[in-house]
């Protein structure tokens, strides 16, 4: 074990579809996707929307060398669109790791990252970064780690082209990741089911209410509602609310949360600049 045995999930990046400037929306924040989770000296990156700006720009003033592995739940434009803006990824004494685990076997993660940055979608490649950049793509289902007292579980979700859940442990406890994902009326998902259990926290996507994925199905996303459920079944100590609707404000968000801790005590609504430690 090591010496350093903080857990903690930071949050830079709670949005979901798009970013945005909204001033009816600062308290939640208007960015998308992106975790900082640090377990003991390990960081860990979840996502790389346009959260992962913000977050790059604070280590770079906070960190020497930058050492870090960054896991994608999958490759739609919000989930990534800010790996050009990573400011770390300039810097040659830095390293990462970047893994994916949905993209196998008719793509891999760095053409995907390529395809990005190609012209004439972004006027530089991704050549252009001169850190050490690993790129690994993985099976939903794989276990993982990250460093030799960090294991991440996986688990694939229910999102069109594909999606992963993680579970990361680390000092005896689980956070667990899991956006961009549909839940099916009626049923408890039992790849979700598995990964989650007895989780100390839960980020689930609660994109929608349940009056509002009536008209969303098939889309790819679920509702706090049944993320409530699940974790519930599961027996998890803290469920997170997460990729909020970019027209959801500030007084909507109050009253989800409002309605949340009237379902389940203890409910939090995922904010920018939020610290949660298991």
């Amino acid at each position: 074990m090591s010496e350093n045995s903080d857990f903690l999930v930071r949050f830079w990046g709670v949005r979901g579809s798009i970013s945005i400037s909204d001033p009816n929306s600062v308290r939640y924040g208007g960015n998308t996707s992106c975790l900082e989770i640090r377990c003991g000296e390990r960081l860990l990156i979840f996502d790389a929307g346009s959260g992962f700006r913000y977050l790059g720009n604070k280590l770079l003033e906070t960190e020497g060398t930058i050492d870090a592995d960054i896991f994608l739940t999958h490759t739609h434009y919000d989930h990534i669109c800010g790996v050009p803006f990573f400011k770390p990824f300039f810097s040659p004494n830095n390293q990462f790791r970047l893994s994916a685990g949905h993209l196998l076997p008719e793509t891999n993660l760095r053409q995907v990252l390529c395809d990005l940055m190609m012209t004439p979608l972004f006027p530089v490649p991704l050549e252009i970064f001169q850190s050490k950049i690993e790129f690994q793509d993985f099976s939903a289902g794989d276990a993982l780690t990250a460093g030799a007292d960090v294991v991440i579980r996986t688990a694939p979700l229910n999102h069109p082209n594909g999606a992963t859940g993680y579970r990361i442990e680390f000092d005896g406890k689980a956070i667990c990741y899991l956006t961009d994902t549909e839940h099916r009326p009626g049923e408890l998902d039992q790849n979700i089911l598995g990964l989650i259990d007895g989780a100390d926290i839960v980020i689930y996507d609660s994109m929608y209410t349940e009056d509002e994925y009536q008209n969303c199905v098939g889309w790819g996303h679920s509702t706090w509602e049944a993320g409530a459920d699940l974790c519930d079944a599961a027996g998890v100590s803290q469920f997170v609310i997460f990729h909020h609707d970019p027209d959801h404000d500030d007084a909507f968000m109050d009253q989800i949360a409002d309605a949340a801790e009237k379902r389940r005590p203890g409910t939090v609504v995922a904010q920018e600049g939020m610290v949660l430690r298991p």
